[in-house]
């Protein structure tokens, strides 16, 4: 009766340990790269990528529903925002750039943005709620590429003539990485007529914009491959963003800041930083935080103080679901998995 009961308790014990922190694979389509990914909740999960792909479940990730919109079997879509289970926004890279919406679960697309000019190169999306959101582009003319909606995407105007907020002068080699559509970000309860946001860009130079003023950030750049990829931030005003240097994705040098906007901003150096490069990072809650790139996922039980690898699978993107618990990734090789903490 005791061996009974050890190997019961050990076997209750292996089988937490193994739950803490695993990666569930939900689908793999082969050739296929996902960079686009947007949760609305734990059962609605939306993914986009290369060769026109958009994957859409209801379930959670049990089935899916494949879809290409016609005449963009060649675009990547590099981000995609959804609202609920019928209704999403996806961008298409890179001229001309396309913004696309569905309101019958992806049955059909129209355009809601469409631009020629040259150099054209949308990055990233965030929204607030169903109406205000923004996207970001890599910089025309030497400024960044910045447009918001107030009406859920339907139309999209220059952040400068529609809410006054400027769009900054990018350094020469400074632009935005669309490796996960996660590095911008929109701050929660946005009035109409201020857009409180943040985003961060990389390259030769990397800096943090907060409402369109840069902040210096200790993030490895100075190379094209180099700089922040990917920024979260809690509702007490505590971020992470992570990088690197994705043509070296095992250095772990200067991949990761933290920071704080709580009596005015300052940064933070991890003692124990991820592993490699990262391409996404998301907080579970103001103390669970993961991140995931092409060297691996990694996680945090102390909002980013200390990492530990918990697997060498890639990935491009993961999110937590705006309205649930659930998190789930995103990466080449069409994998779509979730993963679990406790």
């Amino acid at each position: 009766m005791f061996q009974k009961i050890v190997v019961v308790l050990f076997f209750f014990s292996f089988y937490s340990k193994l739950q803490a922190q695993t990666i569930q694979s939900l689908s793999t389509l082969p050739k296929i790269s996902f960079r686009g990914l947007s949760v609305v909740d734990d059962e609605t999960i939306w993914v986009s990528g290369s060769q026109g792909t958009i994957g859409r479940s209801t379930n959670s990730g049990k089935t899916w529903s494949w879809m290409k919109i016609p005449g963009f079997e060649k675009r990547e879509f590099r981000d995609i925002e959804a609202f609920d289970s019928l209704t999403a926004l996806v961008i298409a890279i890179a001229e001309p750039a396309y913004i696309l919406k569905t309101k019958d679960g992806g049955s059909t697309w129209r355009p809601v943005f469409y631009d020629t000019t040259k150099g054209m190169f949308l990055n990233a999306m965030d929204f607030v709620n169903d109406s205000i959101g923004v996207v970001v582009g890599d910089p025309i003319n030497g400024k960044a590429f910045i447009h918001v909606t107030k009406d859920g995407g339907e139309t999209w105007k220059d952040i400068e003539t529609e809410v006054g907020l400027p769009k900054p002068k990018l350094a020469e080699g400074e632009a935005f990485f669309a490796s996960s559509g996660s590095n911008i970000k929109l701050m929660w309860n946005t009035p109409l007529k201020r857009f409180d946001f943040i985003y961060v860009t990389g390259g030769k130079k990397s800096r943090l914009f907060v409402d369109g003023v840069p902040l210096e950030i200790p993030i490895i750049q100075g190379l094209e491959s180099t700089g922040a990829n990917s920024l979260d931030i809690t509702p007490n005003y505590e971020g992470i963003l992570v990088g690197g240097d994705f043509s070296k994705d095992s250095v772990s040098t200067n991949n990761c800041v933290l920071f704080n906007f709580k009596g005015g901003p300052k940064f933070f150096a991890p003692t124990v930083p991820p592993k490699g490069y990262k391409s996404s990072v998301t907080f579970l809650n103001r103390k669970f935080v993961v991140c995931c790139g092409t060297s691996g996922v990694d996680f945090s039980k102390d909002g980013g103080k200390t990492w530990k690898q918990i697997s060498k699978e890639s990935f491009h993107v993961v999110q937590k679901a705006k309205n649930g618990g659930a998190v789930y990734l995103a990466g080449s090789n069409g994998k779509v998995s979730r993963f679990w903490a406790k």
